[in-house]
């Protein structure tokens, strides 16, 4: 029994973070040894912590607001990785202060 409702609860918040707005992480530029991709970000999501789990924002919509009040949209293009990090296209770069901060991922 006590499975059946842990196994509920994480279906329900798994559904909640799919169809409600979740918050993530800004870690870092998606880069090589010698290049780096600038409108390239890894994303690590709130709550996320596999592969399987973060399929399911592919394709979603990723928002950073800069303190100013500027807002950088992009879109999530895969996952990078067995922890549950994502990768972010943006249509600017972000700037290097972006690194470590949220972004809304809808």
């Amino acid at each position: 029994m006590t499975n059946l409702i842990i196994f509920s609860q994480k279906l329900y918040k798994l559904i909640f973070l799919i169809f409600n707005m979740v918050t993530g992480k800004v870690i870092q530029f998606r880069r090589g040894r010698h290049q780096i991709h600038e409108r390239h970000f890894l994303i690590e999501i709130e709550g996320i912590d596999k592969k399987q789990n973060a399929e399911k924002f592919i394709g979603k919509m990723v928002m950073w607001k800069s303190p100013a009040g500027k807002v950088i949209e992009g879109k999530i293009a895969s996952t990078h990785g067995n922890k549950g990090v994502v990768r972010a296209i943006f249509e600017k770069g972000l700037p290097g202060q972006a690194i470590t901060t949220k972004v809304e991922i809808k």
